[in-house]
């Protein structure tokens, strides 16, 4: 894709109101059955990446269990392309900085799906500052509840219903890899989340559960327009190598590879960094 134009909208945005449109439905995607019959828990599903994400699982044979925030038609639109690729979706409204919420979307998945065999946890937020001292407690608080407490939250209810051979993946950033001056908070809470798959993943090595994540870099989803302002948004990644933001579906690929225990048994603790060319030795 170009760089966009100038653009805003309230949080947490629309992909309707977005120009151009993002390619997120993985349209031009031929599966080849690699996670046949498995069920997917996705959070933060609905739109961008986390959509791509869905219809990309589906297109390899799993059935998809999203969370999102509050956005119900992007919701029911991804639900409807992972439904026209064959296989069962079922969505669930709310907030994961909400403990009790990231328990409900484990338990809502297994009692719809049958079980979870792959978990991805693709939610987050941010809020783009000029001085760290903009970061009140109740931004900080926010940041850290919705991008790092509910990963522990999740992984800990999901954990009693993944078997050997399943897979978790997280969603890091190129900014947690080397921050950013607005970003402040959220560099420092991606940071975390890719440091938890980590950790997480040696821990989880004897019961043969995958542990990985991905840290893509700019990426022209909702979150953009909804959470930068005009000025920023205009010219959004230009400041990759490629000269460009990446679409959705050029980044859902790296999920579905860590998904997959044909193309990457021998992967857990790892990150790929789909980031247009700027290049992270050891990531």
């Amino acid at each position: 894709m170009t760089s966009p134009p100038a653009q805003s909208q309230d949080h947490p945005g629309t992909t309707g109101e977005m120009r151009p449109r993002p390619r997120d439905e993985m349209r031009d995607y031929v599966g080849r059955e690699l996670l046949a019959g498995k069920r997917a828990l996705v959070t933060g599903g609905d739109s961008g990446i986390g959509r791509a994400v869905s219809v990309g699982l589906a297109k390899e044979g799993a059935d998809v269990a999203l969370t999102y925030l509050s956005e119900d038609a992007d919701a029911r639109h991804t639900a409807e392309l992972v439904e026209a690729a064959g296989r069962r979706c079922v969505t669930l409204g709310g907030d994961m900085a909400e403990e009790r919420h990231c328990h409900e979307a484990v338990e809502h998945a297994v009692r719809q799906l049958g079980g979870i065999d792959v978990l991805v946890l693709h939610h987050g937020t941010q809020e783009p500052v000029k001085d760290v001292r903009e970061i009140d407690a109740a931004q900080l608080r926010r940041t850290f509840e919705v991008n790092v407490l509910s990963l522990f939250w999740t992984v800990q209810a999901a954990l009693e219903h993944l078997g050997e051979g399943s897979a978790i993946v997280i969603t890091g950033s190129i900014n947690g890899l080397r921050g950013n001056k607005t970003l402040i908070d959220y560099a420092a809470s991606k940071a975390a989340a890719m440091n938890f798959a980590q950790s997480l993943a040696q821990n989880l090595m004897d019961r043969r559960i995958r542990v990985n994540s991905v840290a893509p870099g700019p990426v022209w989803t909702p979150l953009i327009p909804a959470t930068f302002d005009e000025e920023r948004v205009e010219g959004f990644g230009e400041q990759t190598p490629m000269g460009r933001p990446a679409d959705p579906d050029e980044i859902a690929p790296s999920y579905i590879f860590f998904a997959s225990d044909r193309l990457s048994s021998y992967y857990t603790g790892q990150t790929l960094v789909p980031a247009g060319g700027e290049i992270h030795p050891g990531a």
